[in-house]
């Protein structure tokens, strides 16, 4: 598992959290509500400071009347790929990353 897979796999809890908010129109305070806890509690998750257990993460789910759903796949390594395509060609691939995040904070400021 490369970096990319790795980061994605530690930020899963805190993505699904946020795309379940997301769904419900809901902001960290209202799903902590929801689920009884606080609202700290869900910004560290999200942030991925804290990484909940598997009950604990469904449980937060269930509050927004959401089910977590798994299923096995094989391995997609193309995550890998590019992670070694960035080990090959570290300055095009920063350049790459800065062009991604002015993009993205262009688009963050127009919608504000």
């Amino acid at each position: 598992m490369g970096p990319t897979t790795r980061r994605n796999a530690e930020r899963l809890a805190g993505n699904l959290l946020r795309l379940a908010r997301i769904e419900r129109g809901w902001t960290q305070a209202q799903l902590a509500a929801a689920a009884g806890i606080t609202q700290p509690v869900i910004a560290r998750i999200e942030s991925g400071k804290v990484q909940p257990t598997l009950p604990t993460l469904c449980r937060l789910l269930a509050a927004a009347d959401l089910d977590l759903r798994c299923r096995l796949e094989p391995y997609d390594d193309h995550d890998d790929v590019l992670d070694a395509r960035a080990a090959q060609f570290p300055e095009e691939h920063r350049r790459a990353e800065q062009a991604r995040d002015a993009l993205l904070a262009a688009a963050h400021d127009a919608a504000e």
